[in-house]
């Protein structure tokens, strides 16, 4: 079985439902992993994406904030999400295909401004988040799983416009890159992106703040997708579409894709 899976923060997807419809009907991805959907679950717009087969949905929702989503156009069951670190958000959700993979759609918290938990409560939620998972997956190894999402961290020094200037920035401190390595290494997982574009600056989110932000391309690749090590070499033909940023009323993410053959 091969089957496309793509992953997009979409900044609400009510507001951008028509994007959502556009990249399902240009590219159409079998599986489509949004997040920050800013909707309840049952206010997101679903007859159109149904129009284009999306005929399956796991998703967790709440109003105005966060928010999960996975859209299927192949048969997917409801597997769980997990409220982690407490915070009460709608930051994950789980399902399962029936060739048994399964899917884990990630919103991790962005960590607010400050990189110090002592003076920003967010980041200290952050950090708690990830080492919430890094505990789950070393108590309980996942097997056969695809984790997606907007993590909000930019592990690699190549993964950022300027490694050195965002060194002290949320998003590429080193305190976040070793919680997230951590996440990595507990659940066995693999980077599916840099296993197939191993070299080179790759980015997936462009600050709203830059007027020019494809001329000053001041990126960072927070969007990720990885695969368990027992079917990590499965994934293949990754790429991320950046021209989805310059979309009009765009969100500051661009869909990250891969293929598996499994």
């Amino acid at each position: 079985m091969t089957f496309t899976i793509a992953t997009w923060n979409i900044n609400s997807v009510r507001l951008r439902e028509g994007l959502v419809q556009d990249l399902m009907r240009d590219e159409g991805p079998d599986v489509l992993c949004l997040q920050e959907c800013k909707s309840p679950v049952e206010k997101i717009p679903l007859e159109g994406f149904q129009a284009l087969g999306y005929t399956h949905m796991v998703a967790r929702g709440q109003k105005g904030y966060n928010g999960v989503a996975i859209f299927s156009k192949l048969p997917i069951e409801d597997v769980g999400g997990r409220d982690w670190a407490g915070l009460g958000h709608a930051r994950h959700v789980a399902g399962r295909l029936e060739n048994g993979v399964t899917i884990h759609n990630f919103y991790v918290p962005a960590g607010g401004d400050k990189a110090d938990r002592a003076v920003n409560e967010k980041f200290g939620q952050k950090l708690d988040f990830l080492t919430e998972m890094r505990d789950a997956y070393r108590f309980d190894k996942p097997k056969k799983s695809i984790l997606v999402g907007d993590l909000n961290i930019a592990p690699r020094a190549d993964d950022v416009w300027d490694h050195k200037k965002l060194l002290k920035v949320v998003s590429h401190t080193p305190i976040e890159v070793e919680h997230l390595t951590q996440v990595q290494n507990a659940g066995g997982w693999v980077d599916v992106t840099r296993a197939n574009i191993p070299e080179g600056p790759l980015f997936s989110w462009w600050s709203y703040r830059s007027p020019d932000w494809e001329g000053a391309d001041k990126g960072r690749r927070l969007d990720h997708i990885w695969a368990t090590d027992d079917i990590g070499s499965a994934g293949h033909s990754s790429k991320i579409l950046r021209e989805v940023r310059g979309w009009v009323q765009p969100s500051d993410h661009a869909p990250v894709f891969a293929t598996f053959d499994l």
